[in-house]
């Protein structure tokens, strides 16, 4: 009899992983990682369990906003405070902290549940082209 193989915790051997985003589009690259992040690249993916590897971003300085979206668009944040409410565009965030924009765009296609925050856990992100993850010895990824 066949029965439904379901992940266990424990028994899945995450990889590391590394993209380099330099001229990368930020929507195609954040759903790339997204399935990273999430395990449905694997054939043992399990909905109810983190089967995801970990995902390290270098030079998320040098991604795309296609159009005029870095004008356009803003970055809403609300402190809950009345007159709390702070708005920045993209241009201005991606000078000041562009790995703010990149787990933002991932963070929005992730499972909004206690699944979801631990997934984004895995989630490395940095400016320039180092990062301190070289003992992991992530795999580069082509997106």
């Amino acid at each position: 009899m066949r029965q439904t193989y379901f992940a266990k915790n424990g028994e899945i051997e995450r990889r590391w992983r590394q993209v380099d985003a330099e001229g990368k589009s930020l929507g195609r690259l954040a759903s790339d990682i997204a399935v990273i992040l999430m395990g449905k690249h694997r054939p043992e993916y399990t909905p109810h369990v983190d089967t995801g590897d970990f995902v390290v971003v270098t030079n998320a300085e040098k991604i795309v906003l296609t159009g005029s979206k870095a004008q356009h668009k803003f970055r809403k944040t609300y402190s809950g405070y009345p007159g709390g409410q702070r708005m920045e565009s993209y241009e201005s965030l991606l000078r000041r902290r562009p790995e703010i924009v990149v787990e933002d765009a991932v963070r929005r296609m992730l499972p909004k549940t206690r699944l979801g925050r631990q997934m984004i856990k895995k989630l490395k992100v940095y400016r320039g082209p180092n990062h301190p993850h070289q003992a992991q010895r992530p795999e580069a990824m082509a997106v």
